[in-house]
């Protein structure tokens, strides 16, 4: 082999052993850089009865991204009885909790009912004669509407506390309503209800 040879041949082969230097240090890096790792959101269900899966602090940034003017503590109050009283009785808190919104406009309110009646879901308001119910209590007002729903959802008539929605003998048939979608025209009158909860229930997935 020739000297000029030799250098041609030591120069492709650096070039070369560069080459695959260079390509290793991209290979590393493109890979720190992609493997990062994606948060699965949980998928919440649509039928009534069940768990929810949804934390208080979820449940409160949820809604105060959509009222940040509400009074946080409330909604933290709202929150945790919303998740009590819905395991007591069954149902998906994280369901009942997004109808409060829907039906309060995240406690808005502005229409027939008014805050001091503790009324969350709308229970009994029809016009201005019938304005809706009243409760003493936030409480006895969440307790009612989890009630209602459990009235709506199943046909089992047994509660775990003393009853207090006082609508709840006229749900007939009851267990009309299995999900969110059987709520349009039987809860509320509106036929794009159940798709109102859906797509509130989407929102609250992200958290």
């Amino acid at each position: 082999m020739t000297e000029l040879q030799t250098k041609s041949f030591l120069t492709a082969e650096r070039l070369l052993a560069a080459g695959c230097i260079v390509l290793f240090l991209f290979s590393f890096f493109s890979c720190r850089t992609v493997n990062v790792e994606q948060v699965p959101v949980e998928h919440i269900s649509r039928y009534i009865t069940g768990p929810g899966i949804k934390s208080v602090p979820q449940l409160v940034a949820f809604f105060m991204d959509t009222n940040p003017a509400a009074n946080k503590k409330d909604v933290e109050n709202l929150a945790e009885l919303y998740i009590r009283e819905a395991k007591t009785e069954g149902i998906n808190s994280d369901i009942a909790f997004v109808q409060m919104c829907l039906e309060t406009g995240f406690l808005r309110f502005g229409n027939l009912v008014t805050p001091a009646m503790h009324n969350y879901c709308g229970l009994g308001a029809i016009d201005a004669e019938h304005p809706g119910e009243s409760f003493p209590s936030v409480q006895m007002g969440v307790r009612a509407h989890i009630q209602h729903l459990q009235a709506y959802s199943t046909k089992d008539s047994v509660l775990s506390n003393p009853l207090v929605d006082k609508r709840y003998k006229w749900v007939k048939p009851r267990g009309k309503a299995e999900t969110i979608f059987e709520l349009a025209g039987t809860w509320a009158s509106d036929r794009n209800y159940g798709t109102k909860l859906d797509n509130l229930l989407s929102r609250l997935e992200q958290y």
